[in-house]
């Protein structure tokens, strides 16, 4: 009885001595950096097993670390803690040996990073700052010439900067126009708000009136409106509109 109750504890006590400390290079999502972990495995199944102590130490040895490596490959090293609790979590969970009885266990998991990868993390993480820097940049530079030449004035603005300007080949209003509305449309669908589409809506109505007695009359309409709705600032502003386009026009002025 005796000679049984010490082997159990022969036994746990080499089970905790072989699974205090796992130690183990483990993979990150950024290839080329690592971590490094230590991992402390605790059997909750109590003697006696069915194979040897040694080769328990070893198959749960060998299951922790493959456990580990599956869920840390995917984790930031830039954000070690986050890492951490990801890979605390995962090998926290109550694992078995395929044995008969099975094997139960479980464990816990520390990460940290050798000075190497460290600096590794640190020029990483400095790259995508430039290269962050730098789509910004390039991204608003992009987005306000787009949104500059949508006005026809602008497209022809461009046209007499360059360098040796034919005045008389000149572009044609139409194709100033085309080219101008095709840059429009191409707005991102979060700056096409409803009220965006609408003033798309009213200036595409208004350009089907190319006659001044009928602009002068939808203006009219429009500042009428206003005042009915209680707005009178924006009903003298429609006014001023309609006092713009009272005044005539040049010959060949679309």
């Amino acid at each position: 009885m005796l000679s049984t109750r010490w082997s159990r504890r022969r036994a746990r006590w080499a089970l905790r001595r072989g699974l205090a400390r796992i130690e183990i290079r483990l993979p990150s999502a950024h290839p080329g950096i690592g971590f490094t972990a230590r991992i402390a495995a605790t059997v909750m199944t109590e003697p006696p097993y069915p194979i040897s102590v040694a080769e328990v130490t070893s198959r749960i040895r060998s299951v922790l670390r493959q456990a580990a490596c599956d869920i840390a490959k995917d984790c930031d090293p830039a954000d070690l803690a986050t890492a951490a609790d990801i890979c605390e979590d995962h090998l926290r969970q109550v694992r078995f040996l395929p044995t008969t009885p099975r094997i139960e266990f479980h464990a816990k998991v520390t990460l940290s990073l050798l000075p190497d990868d460290q600096m590794a993390v640190a020029a990483v993480l400095a790259a995508q700052r430039r290269q962050a820097v730098a789509d910004a940049v390039r991204l608003q530079r992009t987005k306000a010439l787009a949104e500059e030449l949508a006005d026809p004035a602008a497209v022809l603005v461009r046209w007499t900067e360059q360098d040796a300007v034919d005045w008389n080949n000149p572009p044609s209003v139409e194709k100033v126009k085309a080219f101008a509305e095709a840059l429009s449309k191409f707005r991102p669908r979060h700056g096409r708000a409803v009220e965006f589409e609408a003033v798309e809506v009213v200036r595409e109505f208004l350009d089907t009136f190319p006659d001044l007695a009928q602009k002068r009359m939808l203006y009219g309409l429009l500042a009428a409106s206003m005042l009915r709705a209680g707005r009178p600032e924006h009903a003298a502003k429609a006014e001023a509109l309609l006092d713009a386009h009272s005044i005539p026009e040049p010959d060949g002025a679309s």
